[in-house]
């Protein structure tokens, strides 16, 4: 055997565990979905039966599954976005020799290290009518008590405020480490010709940055339809469906009214909708994107 037969070898079963654990839980799942959602859900005494699209027929009549996108994309108009720049703007902000640089960095990525759970539980104090937090300084103002979490008009926006409050210390690492790999010479080389920091940045930093911002938006995007942490603790998708998110409500149709089938229905719209932006992203963003 070549030397060249045995790398190939030894790289392939250097793979083989991930790609094992790949196609056990990520493909087989999405296959066993895909084939579950064209099957009733099986009971006691009932076996599963091909039902064909009657699945796909009950999502498209079935007003809550509506409800649940159109929450889902404001929710990822809301985020996405929002995290994204202002994530970059607390990139520059800490790249430069600022005071205290190390406590505002920390400062900044804190909340990405703490539980889900306990940032919704945090939250929950802060949205609080009456006594929280919000109401305590909206109260110095003279102004009205709201139940931020309990009102339709609120309660997304509040989900969404606790979502850019937790992913933009995070999408700040990724721009911090891509800042600090441009070469000062670039800078100082602005600076000799006179240009402004916002014309350096506009003209070197931002296209430079490009790569690390297709995968930034790529796991905003995949974070954007993925939450159910913090509508279970803080609204558990009210009130009236108000913060039912697409992955909540998969959720609650599988393990709380036990349609699997459904549920997998609405996780084959999920998965088909989640690689339709991939391609939009990557046929569209790639061709901006430039490579060093």
């Amino acid at each position: 055997m070549t030397n060249r037969a045995t790398a190939t070898i030894h790289g392939w079963l250097l793979l083989l565990p991930a790609m094992a654990c790949l196609a056990l839980f990520t493909h087989w799942p999405a296959v066993a979905s895909f084939v579950e959602s064209f099957h009733s859900t099986p009971k006691a005494r009932r076996p599963a039966r091909f039902v064909g699209l009657d699945n796909y027929q009950q999502m498209l009549a079935d007003p809550i599954f509506w409800k649940a996108l159109t929450n889902n994309l404001w929710y990822a108009l809301g985020t996405i976005p929002t995290s994204i720049a202002l994530a970059l703007l607390m990139a520059v902000w800490v790249n430069d020799r600022i005071t205290a640089r190390s406590i505002v960095r920390m400062a900044y990525f804190t909340p990405t290290i703490l539980p889900m759970i306990a940032v919704a539980n945090i939250w929950l104090f802060f949205f609080t009518p009456q006594y929280g937090l919000f109401e305590q300084l909206t109260g110095l103002f003279g102004l009205s008590s709201t139940n931020w979490l309990g009102s339709q008009d609120t309660a997304l926006y509040a989900i969404i405020i606790v979502a850019i409050w937790k992913e933009a210390g995070f999408f700040m690492i990724f721009y911090l480490a891509a800042l600090q790999a441009i070469p000062p010479s670039l800078g100082e080389a602005a600076a000799i010709e006179g240009a402004s920091r916002w014309t350096f940045f506009r003209r070197v930093q931002f296209p430079l940055l490009m790569p690390t911002t297709l995968f930034v938006l790529i796991n905003a995007v995949i974070n954007a339809f993925r939450l159910i942490d913090h509508i279970v603790v803080m609204t558990r998708g009210g009130p009236d469906n108000a913060t039912t998110l697409l992955l909540f409500y998969i959720y609650q149709v599988g393990f709380s009214f036990w349609d699997t089938a459904y549920a997998a229905t609405l996780t084959c719209v999920l998965l088909a909708l989640l690689a339709l932006v991939a391609f939009v992203q990557y046929g569209w963003l790639e061709r901006r994107t430039h490579y060093r």
